[in-house]
């Protein structure tokens, strides 16, 4: 079966392939000619993986997911949320976007938050959607070097270690990406 991840993020793309299942090929945008980018207009993390999700269906034809991801820091009332990956500005500096974390939590006691990650479907007609949650706290040096985005501050509940210094096995089975991506999975070998 293939099915296109609508997605230029080739991190998020090979993060995916190393959870998919024999049988299943993955193609990205690129693989289907799509270079253009959708605009993420929505003003939640739901509308903003369907709103990829259909433009693919639509303008494509493919069976297609796509996922949308934010950190949600608690005491900054779930920001940066949806605008996660443009949290400085538009050019998507992932360092930027951590200085803007840590500048906004310089006051705060309370660093506890989460990462979450909606993944949106449209396959063979039938449109789902999957959630996964990872709480963590956040820190205020940067440590390790995987992972992408807010990861190198991140470090998830039950763990001393930050996402980009955990091993990508481990990762991939703790993470929100992770989590929803099992509850997608499931759903797509019933549909199979």
């Amino acid at each position: 079966m293939k099915l296109v991840f609508a997605t230029h993020n080739l991190n998020k793309l090979k993060e995916v392939k190393e959870m998919v299942p024999e049988g299943i090929e993955i193609l990205s945008l690129s693989d289907i000619n799509c270079t253009e980018e959708i605009e993420e207009t929505g003003a939640t993390l739901e509308e903003n993986a369907r709103i990829k999700v259909t433009y693919v269906k639509d303008h494509y034809g493919y069976d297609c997911f796509s996922d949308d991801s934010g950190l949600e820091i608690d005491s900054l009332n779930g920001a940066p949320g949806v605008y996660s990956a443009r949290y400085a500005g538009e050019d998507k500096n992932n360092d930027n976007n951590i200085k803007k974390v840590w500048k906004n939590l310089k006051d705060k006691e309370n660093k506890s938050g989460q990462f979450r990650t909606i993944i949106a479907a449209d396959i063979k007609g039938k449109r789902s959607l999957f959630e996964g949650i990872i709480r963590g706290t956040l820190i205020d040096e940067k440590r390790g070097e995987g992972g992408f985005g807010y990861d190198p501050i991140f470090v998830p509940t039950g763990h001393s270690k930050t996402f980009a210094e955990l091993e990508k096995k481990v990762k991939n089975t703790i993470s929100h990406r992770a989590k929803a991506f099992i509850f997608f999975i499931k759903d797509l070998n019933s549909a199979i």
